[in-house]
């Protein structure tokens, strides 16, 4: 894991526990998410169009095993999901702006359900700088709620109501490698869910992207020869 997230991602765990701590600690996040942005953007600026769709490990056990496309896609749904149905109760980012055809997905969901061929298949038909206007949007929308946020809120329990919109929205895959998430997140306080969907599991997702975008011009430097 990169040195410096992980030690930021340590800080916010601590500093979120206590209410003396806990304005840093959003501030320490902010600076995190702020570090894994630029990397994020670095992608768009390093990479062709072909080579988001590129699955260079796709037959790897890991996060690394999918493709750039498909995990900014993953890690940026499940934000939206998370922070505007489940914390704020309010609608997705995602269909407030239509983000359905702008970005020509053929799933609404966070794609825990594709496989193999599956992901390449998906990650091919996305508009990339639609995707990176979701992403810019819903890293907006998120900021709005954390800049808000309190200690006493960061307590709160999901709610019987957010859980079940959050079922009626069907943006969660009924496949039994998604649904898990449901009780995953409607069991955690709105603490639990920004230290990890909107921390860790960026973290996780980039590091993994950072590993294929390396495969990838290895390869390209391969054939040049």
């Amino acid at each position: 894991m990169n040195k410096e997230w992980s030690e930021l991602n340590k800080t916010i765990q601590l500093q979120l526990k206590k209410k003396d701590s806990f304005d840093e600690g959003i501030a320490t996040l902010f600076l995190l998410r702020e570090r894994l942005m630029e990397q994020i953007l670095a992608f768009r600026k390093e990479l062709s169009e072909k080579d988001f769709s590129a699955v260079p490990y796709k037959n790897a056990n890991g996060y690394h095993s999918k493709s750039i496309a498909y995990s900014l896609w993953h890690i940026f749904r499940i934000e939206d999901i998370v922070v505007n149905t489940l914390i704020a109760g309010r609608k997705q980012v995602f269909f407030e702006k239509d983000y359905t055809n702008l970005i020509r997905s053929p799933i609404i969901t966070t794609g825990n359900e594709l496989k193999g061929d599956e992901i390449a298949i998906f990650s091919e038909e996305l508009d990339i700088d639609e995707l990176y206007d979701y992403i810019r949007d819903v890293e907006k929308a998120t900021s709005d709620i954390l800049k808000a946020i309190s200690y006493e809120d960061i307590k709160a329990k999901i709610s019987d109501d957010k859980k079940k919109e959050l079922i009626s929205l069907e943006v969660v895959s009924k496949s039994e490698d998604a649904y898990w998430l449901i009780d995953y997140w409607c069991g955690k306080d709105v603490r639990g869910l920004i230290q990890m969907p909107l921390s860790r599991h960026w973290i996780m997702h980039i590091e993994a992207c950072i590993r294929i975008r390396d495969k990838i011009i290895f390869i390209k430097g391969k054939e040049r020869i």
